[in-house]
């Protein structure tokens, strides 16, 4: 990969495109069961607590990383770190997280695919999770369609392919939000289901929650694993990153809480299980958009949304795991772009065939491949690299916290406080490392 290196054309750009990789299924898929399993308002509580204490930090040294070393994570360390030292290892596995995610994010990309295609052509009346996920053929297909459109729109210029699409997407996205939560407004059992998910049960707050809180947290923002900053690497110093950080959490918050807003209320009202797990966005709206007026038409505009929320982080994991093949290679974009869609491809079959013809169950009864993906992703890669990112930048045996404050506090905008200091330093590492433990000693292993 030879010349300079490619840029995003607009500050909008950077923003939507570094949200879009935040928000995604993971603020409108994973975000509302983990809500309805971890007892609704408490967790959320919990959860934007996390974000700010423990993303907002994490997600501003991610970026400074990037932007100081204008690089993908597998070279990142490398340009940063003193001579001798071997942090560069963790940017390899940084880049094995991007693609552990995808084996099963391009998969759940899929299922929306599917879905929206479902309701848009009518065929929505007998459609089920269960059934949709034990068909091999649907699995497959719908796996391809996401992979193909993801890397043939990687395979033009930066600004041309992924900076144009996202910026669209995003707007859309946000546009078509909103008018469903409205109409989840005027449901029969949108004030039960409000109480449920914004009226904190402090008794319902335990170590499981905490953990469950931070990993989310961690996965929505796609911190930990070199996702944000790759998009570090594409901007200039115009603007300080703490700023641009708090804009993009506060766009993935208002999305993930904007979910909730329009599924809790649906579910009060047509009496449906808030618990329910991964299942919970396919069944209960399904369920919801086949007995409601016009329900064709909300179900094709609900999943439409979805298709988009995914595509936007799928697209920027992608762009993320080409970085690393290219500059690990010299490939140009469409090279690079037709290897790593074969290898993501074969790689997410485990996932497509996981339940129907390659049965694989890692833990407690009834998990499988998407089950495992996560795990190494969700419950470990993430939390471990915001670990590992924080002691970086934070301490000499790193890059250095002065070194640090230089790169984040560059250019206009809210800087980083010498009284936060302890807070980068400290207190980050200390919770994650703690929840962490404490995670992986009460996970249910079966």
């Amino acid at each position: 990969m030879n010349g300079e290196r490619e840029k995003l054309g607009s500050r909008l750009g950077f923003i939507l495109l570094s949200a879009g990789c935040a928000i995604g299924c993971g603020n409108v898929w994973k975000f509302p069961w983990m809500t309805g399993q971890y007892g609704g308002g408490g967790f959320v509580l919990v959860y934007v607590l996390c974000l700010l204490l423990l993303g907002l930090p994490a997600m501003v040294m991610e970026f400074a990383l990037g932007r100081a070393s204008q690089a993908s994570i597998v070279k990142m360390y490398q340009k940063l770190e003193k001579p001798g030292q071997k942090w560069h290892i963790h940017g390899f596995l940084a880049m094995l997280g991007n693609i552990c995610l995808m084996a099963f994010y391009t998969v759940v990309t899929g299922w929306m695919i599917y879905y929206f295609v479902m309701f848009l052509t009518g065929n929505s009346a007998d459609l089920t999770f269960v059934g949709m996920i034990t068909n091999p053929g649907v699995n497959v297909l719908y796996l391809l369609i996401a992979v193909v459109v993801g890397f043939v729109v990687l395979s033009f210029n930066l600004q041309g392919g992924l900076e144009r699409v996202t910026k669209y997407m995003m707007l859309l996205l946000f546009l078509l939000m909103v008018v469903l939560a409205g109409h989840s407004m005027t449901l029969s059992g949108a004030g039960e289901g409000l109480k449920f998910y914004l009226v904190p049960d402090l008794s319902k707050i335990n170590g499981s929650v905490i953990v469950g809180a931070m990993n989310q947290a961690f996965f929505t923002l796609s911190i930990g694993i070199g996702s944000m900053a790759i998009f570090g690497s594409y901007i200039g110093k115009d603007h300080s990153l703490l700023g641009e950080s708090i804009n993009i959490i506060i766009l993935d918050t208002a999305v993930a809480i904007i979910a909730g807003l329009i599924m809790f209320p649906a579910c009060y009202t047509y009496g449906l299980e808030v618990d329910a797990g991964p299942s919970l966005l396919f069944n209960t709206m399904a369920t919801v958009f086949n007995n409601m007026a016009n329900g064709r038409f909300w179900g094709s505009l609900f999943f439409l949304f979805m298709v988009f929320a995914a595509f936007s982080t799928e697209l920027a994991v992608f762009e993320n795991i080409l970085a690393c093949i290219r500059e690990l290679t010299g490939w140009s974009r469409p090279k690079g772009c037709l290897f790593c869609g074969i290898g993501i491809f074969l790689l997410s079959l485990t996932t497509a065939l996981g339940y129907s013809v390659l049965h694989f169950q890692p833990f407690a009864e009834g998990s499988a491949w998407l089950d495992f993906w996560d795990f190494i992703v969700s419950t470990n890669l993430l939390p471990l690299g915001a670990l590992i990112f924080s002691i970086f930048c934070c301490y000499n045996i790193g890059w250095g916290w002065d070194k640090f404050i230089e790169e984040a506090n560059a250019g206009k905008g809210l800087k980083v406080q010498p009284w936060m200091k302890p807070v980068f330093k400290y207190f980050v590492p200390v919770c994650v490392l703690a929840l962490y433990i404490y995670g992986m000693v009460t996970f249910n292993w079966g």
